[in-house]
């Protein structure tokens, strides 16, 4: 499974900047070209050092990192839930995404115009949180007539999701975000046919000048406090500074780092924090044709991260022959980890682990 994230912000926050920071790979992904599947949305590789690794043991024909994809949308502006600037036509597009990458501007420029006039990122995201919730109350009332109409055949399972509906729309009405309405599981599972977009998690992309990299600044503190209240990830980027390294070479681009103190792109930091936002580890397959990381939940069974590879794989799963990363790394290989008795053979009700090398067999 492809992680999904969608891009929101206001305009003029350096969503777009950083969009474009993308479109150019960044430094990890340097030798896998992003692609570009329409002008809104683009696929960049997870940046993982541990395939890399795999890869210069087994020496593949192909090597293929595990991607995410990112869905940008138009800035949105107050006034956008009822048709106020483009953003408004492009929501849509993010309600399939797993989580929402929020970009807040944290920076002082006099030269870049903030629409509000003042720099205020807490201000920021209410307005945007504001104008998705009223999105999401347009989908959970026109929900809530088709609910009623099912309840009123008698429909116990209706007629229980009729009050969730009216618990949830009441909350939104009330100012308060799905994800921090503190529904339970079940009451979640209701309401996900809606694609909620406050439903989802959350990453705050707080937009630094250069001096404030890497710990951020005053701003970035208020973001973070308020991200604590919620659970939600903060990751602290310049998304200026992003578009300068994908126009260097792999060289000028360690000298820039290191300069500014950091050890990688920023852009990395934002893919790794999305992956602790949704709990979300990776497997490995390893094999002369291909070396190749897959997403999954953390706490997934076998048959169910061999799914991810296709459906047959959970459908006919017999067992899965499994190596930890450390053990394949260290051992030079399969064959050296079967002989050191590494590998093992694990069942239906196996745990993957974040890094196990895997290897399925299955019958259909």
């Amino acid at each position: 499974m492809a992680l999904s994230i969608g891009i929101v912000g206001l305009p003029n926050v350096g969503k777009s900047t950083l969009f474009n920071a993308l479109n150019g790979g960044g430094a990890e992904a340097a030798n896998y070209p992003f692609c570009t599947i329409d002008p809104n949305i683009g696929i960049v590789p997870v940046p993982d050092k541990r395939i890399d690794a795999l890869s210069a043991i087994v020496k593949p024909q192909a090597t293929q990192h595990a991607i995410v994809e990112f869905v940008d949308i138009a800035g949105l502006v107050a006034g956008a839930a009822s048709g106020e600037g483009l953003g408004n036509k492009f929501l849509a597009n993010i309600r399939e995404c797993a989580a929402i990458a929020h970009v807040v501007r944290c920076f002082d420029d006099e030269n870049v115009t903030h629409v509000a006039g003042k720099i205020d990122p807490l201000s920021d995201i209410e307005i945007i949180d504001t104008e998705l919730m009223l999105k999401d109350m347009d989908g959970v009332q026109k929900g809530l007539i088709r609910i009623e109409k099912l309840a009123r055949t008698g429909d116990k399972e209706a007629k229980t999701q009729v009050e969730v509906f009216k618990k949830v729309n009441q909350g939104l009405e009330d100012g308060i975000p799905v994800r921090r309405q503190g529904l339970s599981s079940d009451e979640l599972a209701m309401v996900k046919e809606l694609c909620l977009l406050t439903a989802k998690p959350v990453l705050y992309v707080t937009n630094v000048d250069d001096g404030s990299l890497p710990d951020g600044n005053a701003y970035v503190e208020q973001v973070r406090s308020f991200a604590a209240q919620e659970g939600a990830g903060v990751a602290v980027v310049s998304a200026q500074i992003e578009a300068e390294l994908v126009e260097m070479d792999e060289e000028s681009r360690t000298e820039f780092l290191a300069d500014l103190g950091l050890s990688e792109p920023g852009l990395n930091t934002v893919i790794r924090e999305a992956y602790t936002l949704l709990d979300l580890i990776s497997y490995f397959t390893a094999g002369v044709k291909e070396v190749r990381a897959w997403t999954i939940h953390r706490g997934d069974t076998a048959p169910k991260a061999a799914a991810v590879i296709h459906n047959d794989f959970e459908k006919g799963f017999i067992r899965a022959e499994t190596i930890a990363y450390e053990d394949f790394v260290a051992l030079g290989g399969e064959a050296r980890s079967k002989e050191a008795g590494k590998m093992r053979l694990e069942g239906k009700d196996y745990v993957v682990n974040d890094g196990d090398v895997m290897h399925f067999r299955f019958n259909v």
